[in-house]
């Protein structure tokens, strides 16, 4: 009762297992590559997270001192006695922003030129990239990692886009926040004054009072804020730049 076969169908038998398991290796070896592949790829990718971790860990942080106080208040005064007998390097935000307003290449000019006119704040995101680009361009230079930034964070969005991009980074850690409290008739005297010879639009009495407001709803819970953490230190700036300016030094020692 035994089949009996032909050799050609033995041939053809023959024939068909070795071309299923030529191809059956094919696809196991390929599965094999992918999977392989894929650890290789994870390994890669494990490697370049822990390169940038440990690049973050090991690289100095920027020390920064956030300069608050109304307009008018003695801000870049006082920044300018730092920088110079200190070291800090001093940055304003309000500079920064007037600078890149006068670039006529900058898609952002006319939007910051429309706010500052109307004495309110500028978009976060374009204070804090200005800002980074210049505490990065000034270390490149000088090697400098000492900030004194006046006129910011001006807002809770100022606060939050801030602490995203550089402290929660490790790229920045905030020392304290330094509070020229200055009475509003005082700043306003200074900044008429100012006006004069500054040519600056936001130096007029219309936008003065829009300043202050903004100052007043916006700011002010920034300061708050930061009190709350123990980084405020408030002085007291209706007096003279020398008073002042020997109150405020002190508060450097050690930093």
């Amino acid at each position: 009762n035994m089949v009996k076969l032909c050799p050609f169908s033995l041939f053809l038998f023959a024939t068909s297992a070795v071309a299923y398991t030529m191809v059956s290796n094919r696809s196991s070896s390929k599965e094999d590559e992918e999977k392989e592949g894929k650890k290789v790829t994870d390994k890669d990718t494990s490697t370049t997270k822990a390169v940038e971790s440990t690049t973050a860990a090991t690289t100095s942080p920027f020390k920064v001192v956030f300069v608050l106080g109304g307009p008018g208040a003695g801000k870049g005064t006082q920044c300018e006695l730092l920088s110079k007998n200190l070291g800090w390097a001093h940055l304003s935000a309000g500079d920064l922003l007037r600078a890149e307003r006068k670039k006529t290449d900058s898609e952002l000019a006319d939007l910051i030129n429309s706010k500052i006119a109307a004495g309110q704040i500028v978009p976060a995101s374009i204070t804090v990239r200005l800002l980074r680009e210049a505490m990065e361009s000034i270390k490149s230079k000088s090697g400098n990692t000492k900030f004194l930034i006046d006129g910011f964070p001006r807002s809770d969005g100022n606060v939050t886009v801030w602490d995203e991009v550089m402290t929660d980074t490790g790229l920045a850690i905030v020392e304290f926040v330094l509070f020229l409290d200055c009475p509003e008739d005082v700043m306003t005297s200074r900044l008429l004054e100012r006006g004069q010879t500054s040519g600056r639009v936001d130096d007029n009495l219309d936008v003065i009072r829009k300043r202050f407001e903004t100052f007043r709803n916006e700011s002010m819970p920034i300061v708050g804020r930061y009190e709350k953490k123990g980084k405020v230190r408030k002085v007291q700036a209706d007096r003279t730049v020398e008073d002042i300016y020997n109150e405020v030094e002190a508060l450097f020692a050690g930093l």
